[in-house]
């Protein structure tokens, strides 16, 4: 409280007494903004955690990890097939897909736990868990509902106008990602 009072009079010697109450009017209505916005964005967020929820009680996740778990396998040479690393890790990868990165924590958290049980050096990240912090980071979308809840929030004619453009980025910084680890991964392992 200190220092936000300090700095509040730091500003207002700094821009001239007259102009602080013009400062207290933009800051409310921001927050008054974000507040809005991050209301407007719960019931999204509600609805597709609960739908990833659901997808994962029903078994659903689990028939979708058996049908990628080849191509993950593949990525991720050190999962051994069905392990819950494949689960989590789908999970991530679904959620991030439809643009949840905030719903997407809670299951990457779990699967780097659970990359860490599976990594024979527990002091150091093994290539699959760099590996998975590359593909989460680049996180293709294929629909961007967090961007386009954001841009509708702020009145945008056609919020869904970005799908196409986001995919494409996306996509292009995750395979660049995966070509970049597993190059880092292969000079790794020769200097070792």
């Amino acid at each position: 409280m200190i220092w936000g009072g300090l700095i509040l009079v730091g500003i207002a010697v700094g821009i001239g007494t007259g102009r602080v109450e013009e400062l207290s009017q933009t800051i409310l209505g921001s927050a008054k903004d974000a507040a809005e916005l991050a209301l407007s964005m719960i019931g999204i967020y509600c609805l597709w955690m609960g739908l990833l929820r659901i997808a994962e009680k029903s078994g659903m996740i689990q028939a979708i990890a058996r049908g990628s778990e080849r191509l993950i396998c593949k990525l991720f040479t050190g999962i051994r097939r069905g392990s819950e690393a494949v689960s989590l890790i789908t999970l991530n990868l679904v959620a991030n897909m439809l643009g949840m990165g905030n719903a997407a924590t809670p299951f990457g958290l779990r699967a780097m736990a659970a990359l860490q049980e599976q990594n024979p050096d527990k002091r150091r990240a093994s290539d699959d868990m760099c590996l998975f912090i590359v593909i989460n980071t680049a996180s293709v979308q294929l629909l961007p509902l967090t961007i386009i809840a954001v841009r509708a929030a702020a009145g945008s004619s056609n919020p869904a106008d970005i799908v196409l453009t986001a995919f494409l980025a996306t996509l292009a910084t995750a395979v660049f990602g995966v070509i970049g680890a597993k190059l880092c991964a292969g000079i790794g392992r020769r200097k070792t």
